[in-house]
């Protein structure tokens, strides 16, 4: 919980002295933004892959003062953005103390805290939100009612002898509660449709309607929301009053790239053993793959989870092995690369006809990233004598079982194992499972370039005739 620094003004006196008038939303959100990018900061940290696509077109709607929603595949960091709008709030905000709406103490819109400083005039007292409570989130899904979102008669208070009638009987829903904040609806069209219509007064009109109310509260939020294409046509749509409302609809993507690729990877995965950049990269060309192979759903997406997610396995296979031989410390090699496509098989959609054939598909692209990031890494070098030093009876095994100085063991002393090591990011005299990760990235490409013969069992891997 942030503590209330103690120099902020107490009551609604000290505020109008203070010099702390109201500012709308997107008005302080617009300020916010030109500041840091005046300042040369970074406006969206965590953020990666967008910053010459997405973000540009995000400034500008903030700038203009829109609406906004992110439209795109599942897996593309959009919750993830919308979240960082946070962060371009004032840190901390003034709020009437004890109102039930976030209203400002010079600009009270609700008919209790209208009276209330009527009554109290300049002592009216001031409390603090910090911007983390003023960001508000909802997944929508088809039971959200509109009194979740706008807001309903509450019995209670009628109960207790107020009239039907009275404005004060309302208990207000989540965009209300949001007053002077952001609310942000994930999966719009995912809401009813007669719930998104309860939506077209709050974006135009910035008022609310309950049950025939006529209570006008001119509501200051940003509403911010999330789509995916394929929702139009499966699940529900945005309608189309609502999508008119909205001044920005932007288009999201997957990484344009394999460095952004592996930076999200970095960034999101929690690796229990060390996965070098190498294998990354394998994972990361992976991923692309797939979003490019006729065989999965495309419509459905292959999402950046499915990219962390199998760093994850890696780096579990690695922990594990290094449990089963006592290597320390416990390093990613690709031989761990064998359990990402039976781990994650169950996270893609396969197109109609590809049933019983999915571990094939996986097994295949998985390989073809091996080979492609090989020829990244080794472009360039002659890795003759590795192949030559295998052929001629050098024997290279591999697996669970094996430890990455048995793997260097099997080979003779060559100098281009010390350029494979270069190539993949190990200097000299890092422990042996770093140098043989890179060793076997090598073994495994020339495998698959076919200069070398491979013989498995359930356990183990020979390269070598």
């Amino acid at each position: 919980m942030n503590a209330v620094p103690a120099h902020l003004p107490r009551t609604a006196g000290d505020l109008r002295a203070a010099g702390m008038l109201p500012r709308s939303i997107k008005k302080e959100l617009h300020d916010n933004l030109l500041a840091k990018l005046r300042a040369g900061e970074d406006p969206w940290p965590g953020i990666v892959g967008f910053s010459r696509t997405v973000l540009p077109q995000l400034e500008r709607a903030l700038l203009a003062g829109h609406d906004v929603v992110l439209l795109g595949e599942r897996g593309q960091g959009k919750t993830r953005l919308l979240r960082t709008l946070a962060g371009l709030l004032d840190e901390w905000t003034p709020v009437i103390e004890g109102a039930e709406l976030g209203e400002h103490p010079l600009d009270p819109i609700t008919p209790e805290s209208r009276r209330r400083a009527a009554e109290l005039g300049d002592d009216l007292p001031v409390t603090w939100r910090h911007r983390d409570e003023r960001y508000t989130e909802k997944l929508a899904t088809p039971d959200t009612s509109v009194g979740d979102l706008i807001g309903d008669v509450d019995p209670v208070k009628v109960a207790e002898g107020r009239s039907l009638g009275d404005p004060e009987t309302i208990h207000f829903g989540l965009v209300p509660r949001a007053h002077r904040g952001i609310v942000a609806i994930n999966e719009l069209p995912d809401l009813a449709e007669r719930i998104q219509v309860a939506l077209l007064n709050v974006m135009e009109e910035r008022d609310i309607q309950v049950r025939g109310y006529t209570l006008r509260l001119p509501l200051d939020v940003l509403l911010v929301s999330t789509a995916n294409p394929e929702d139009y046509t499966n699940r529900g749509r945005i309608i189309t009053p609502l999508k008119d409302r909205f001044g920005a609809e932007i288009r999201t993507h997957y990484p344009l790239d394999v460095d952004a690729e592996i930076a999200v990877v970095k960034q999101e995965a929690d690796l229990v053993a060390e996965v070098g950049e190498p294998l990354l990269e394998v994972l990361a060309r992976f991923v692309r793959n797939l979003r490019e192979s006729p065989v999965i759903d495309q419509r459905s997406g292959v999402s950046a989870r499915f990219a962390v997610a199998a760093a994850e396995t890696v780096g579990a296979a690695a922990l594990r092995r290094s449990a089963l031989t006592g290597e320390d410390p416990a390093v990613a090699r690709p031989v761990d690369l064998e359990a990402v496509p039976a781990v994650l098989r169950g996270k893609l959609e396969f197109e109609p006809g590809e049933e019983g054939r999915e571990n094939e598909h996986l097994v295949h692209l998985l390989r073809r990233a091996v080979a492609e990031t090989a020829r990244s890494r080794f472009a360039g070098l002659d890795l003759l004598p590795l192949a030559d030093a295998v052929e001629d009876g050098h024997l290279v095994t591999t697996g669970e079982r094996v430890p990455g100085k048995d793997v260097l063991a099997a080979l003779p002393e060559l100098p281009v194992l010390h350029d494979v090591a270069a190539r993949a990011g190990v200097g000299p005299g890092e422990p042996a499972g770093r140098i043989a990760a890179a060793v076997e990235l090598a073994l495994e490409s020339l495998f698959l370039s076919r200069k070398l013969a491979k013989d498995s069992d359930d356990s183990t891997t020979v390269y070598g005739r």
